[in-house]
């Protein structure tokens, strides 16, 4: 069998880590097997759908570069396939199944469906259609839906690849709609559809669809077809195992791209929401988890998803990153995060200099605007306080105006020279170099905590550097 997969969101909201960590499994599987990964876009309920959401989809799977295989012709090969031009092909189907006995028309209005909901609540009946238009043998007429004739007793069962046989008895499920009234298909028709016509083999989607499979195989036997082979994927949970939301922090994977996220290592924590090799491994690359993933070491236990093992993985992936790779991917950030008062646009050869230093302290793109602005700012603006410490006022001007003294006559204004100047005025000065390197870093800087100091320095230059000095003294004066 060659395997042939399919990732079909529903473009009713952004896509979610759950969306994609779908999609991403199927890709995974597609790309072991050496078979086929299809994109599909289920735009047909209409009243739900979200502007933006399908092209949010589009770039969340490049960005990821989880690439598709096929698509219609209109649109190019690697367009995705869109079910709301294809709905011809489930008018069809609907009638078909009519005409073979395997569904009706309905007519209920909406207020008789409200009725019989709040009845069926108040006698703490299970919901569902209770069948009224099923033996009428009504004709096709406006404001009808087509229903599925769905076996009244026995029982569905299907082999999960994940969790075994399951079973469903027939006498739970309703008669449900297949066509609407405005002529698009529910998901269930569309779904099972698209899914003999383009010949996916396996279904792998999450768990909170097990209990369609049910109605999916019926509609199957009803048309005389073979079903796909299904794995029902475990759900993903926030750290107090409740269903992860937007309480949690950031759920849309445009969100995390945004945040400074890469692609690379989402890809990598995204795998391991539910899946693993074994109970050590956590670093893989793209290659590697095409290489190992398989169906077999996908568990049942919701996976957590843990923010903290993000941002060490993320923090791995950027210190693996060149300076100059991190110096590109950082500059959309500080172009958007810095203050106008910067000069635009941003010398990437400066950048690709001080990139080192934000680097080895970064766990996120967009954390590099506050750990480089200072490299940046035209003007620092800090808390004078900051730069006296446990020195007196008196004391701190006079370290920094020998330290500008001296820094003006140094020659080599390179990290070696840096410290070969100011280690020793520090012992001169009678100061410890812990204050006394804290108030140079302070004065050049505007932070208490920053990248090495002599590297700082001589990233910064010279004349930037004796300004800063200028200006702290002007502070403390």
């Amino acid at each position: 069998m060659r395997v042939r997969v399919r990732f079909a969101p529903s473009p009713t909201g952004f896509p979610h880590v759950g969306n994609i960590r779908t999609a991403l499994f199927n890709w995974l599987f597609a790309r072991h097997h050496g078979g086929t990964f299809i994109l599909r876009i289920e735009d047909t309920d209409v009243e739900r759908m979200v502007p933006g959401a399908q092209e949010a989809v589009l770039e969340g799977l490049r960005w990821l570069g989880l690439d598709w295989d096929e698509g219609p012709e209109v649109g190019g090969p690697h367009a995705p396939y869109i079910q709301s031009q294809r709905r011809q092909i489930y008018r069809d189907l609907a009638r078909r199944l009519v005409d073979q006995g395997n569904a009706y028309y309905c007519s209920c209005t909406p207020q008789r469906l409200e009725a019989m909901r709040r009845e069926q609540t108040s006698k703490k009946l299970p919901p569902g259609y209770d069948r009224h238009c099923r033996e009428l043998g009504l004709g096709p007429q406006e404001g009808a839906v087509v229903r599925f004739r769905t076996p009244p007793s026995g029982e569905t069962r299907f082999n999960d690849l994940l969790r075994g046989e399951v079973a469903f008895q027939n006498q739970t499920l309703d008669d449900f709609v297949l066509l609407k009234s405005d002529g698009y298909p529910t998901y269930h028709l569309a779904n099972v559809a698209d899914d003999h016509l383009m010949e996916i083999t396996h279904i792998l989607r999450a768990d909170e669809w097990l209990s369609s499979t049910p109605r999916h195989l019926l509609l199957y036997q009803a048309l005389g077809q073979t079903p796909p082979l299904y794995a029902h994927l475990p759900m993903i949970l926030g750290p107090d195992r409740a269903k992860l939301s937007k309480r949690h922090g950031a759920t849309s994977i445009g969100e995390f791209r945004d945040q400074g996220y890469l692609p690379e290592a989402m890809l990598n924590f995204l795998a391991l929401l539910g899946w693993s090799l074994n109970e050590t491994a956590e670093l893989f690359s793209r290659e590697e988890l095409v290489k190992d993933f398989s169906l077999e070491r996908v568990g049942l236990n919701p996976a957590i998803f843990n923010r903290e093992k993000l941002d060490w993985m993320n923090g791995v992936y950027i210190r693996k990153l060149s300076a100059a790779d991190f110096a590109r991917r950082i500059l959309p950030f500080l172009e958007k995060g810095l203050p106008p008062s910067v000069p635009r646009p941003l010398p990437l050869e400066y950048l690709d200099r001080l990139a080192p230093l934000v680097q080895e302290r970064a766990r996120t793109l967009a954390e590099s605007v506050s750990l480089a602005d200072f490299f940046l700012l035209p003007q620092l603006e800090y808390d004078p306080a900051l730069l006296t410490g446990k020195l007196t006022p008196e004391k701190a001007r006079h370290a920094l105006e020998t330290t500008q003294e001296s820094l003006e006559k140094l020659p080599d204004f390179s990290v070696e020279g840096l410290e070969k100047q100011l280690r020793p005025l520090a012992e001169k000065l009678e100061l410890g170099t812990g204050p006394y390197f804290g108030l140079i870093r302070v004065a050049v800087t505007g932070r208490t905590a920053a990248p090495p100091l002599f590297q700082t320095m001589a990233i910064l230059g010279k004349d930037p550097c004796l300004e800063r000095l200028r200006q702290a003294l002007h502070r403390l004066s």
